[in-house]
């Protein structure tokens, strides 16, 4: 048996080693999204105090959230886990409207 990290904790042939550099793939991506729904974040919150309109819009944060479960459902990810991830980025969107009307 091997004694480096990179030959333990294979799965399916791929090593450890392998799987944590997917997964820091990955976390690079989602950030990269989250940057990109933030800014479009910030471009609807310009139309919105342009027309003078309210920050929050709990139908459109309905549809955000059963549009999550959704796709949740698809990938087969937990819903809660998924939703609640979304409630999290829509808040913090809020906030950021808030700060800067």
């Amino acid at each position: 048996m091997a004694n480096d990290d990179a030959d333990r904790g294979r799965a399916d042939g791929v090593s450890l080693d392998e799987l944590r550099e997917e997964i820091e793939e990955i976390d690079s991506d989602l950030v990269e999204l989250i940057a990109r729904r933030t800014y479009v974040a910030d471009t609807i919150a310009g139309v919105k105090a342009e027309r003078d309109l309210p920050t929050t819009d709990e139908s459109q944060e309905q549809r955000v959230m059963d549009r999550a479960g959704r796709n949740a459902e698809q990938f087969e990810v937990d819903s809660n886990l998924v939703k609640a991830i979304f409630r999290l980025l829509i808040e913090l969107n809020k906030v950021e409207q808030r700060e800067n009307r």
